[in-house]
């Protein structure tokens, strides 16, 4: 599903990943992880895909919603496991989106 973000300006945070060989306990968390996100302040919407390589794209008001969401203790947690066991490799970018396109406009 694509996400439904108000007119620009926002902010979006891409996380790149690779999963490992242990992912024991992987999907539950993500799914605590999507949940617990769309509950908090300046969260605007999420867009994920998954191949080889996982893409997650999370929409948030402002860079303090996105200082928030990064400290939040159960959100650290799972950085803790992600590092520790499920990625192999990963990458967080953090944009300003100034432009929005779509299909409808």
């Amino acid at each position: 599903m694509i996400a439904n973000t108000p007119k620009p300006p926002y902010y979006c945070v891409v996380f790149t990943s690779l999963v490992s060989n242990n992912i024991s306990g992987y999907g539950e968390m993500a799914q605590q992880m999507l949940e617990l996100a769309a509950i908090q302040p300046g969260y605007l919407g999420i867009e994920s895909a998954r191949e080889k390589v996982g893409i997650t794209v999370s929409y948030w008001k402002d860079l303090e919603s996105i200082k928030n969401w990064k400290a939040n203790s159960k959100h650290l947690v799972a950085q803790k496991y992600g590092k520790e066991k499920w990625y192999s490799d990963f990458s967080v970018r953090i944009a300003k989106v100034e432009h929005d396109y779509s299909k409808n406009n």
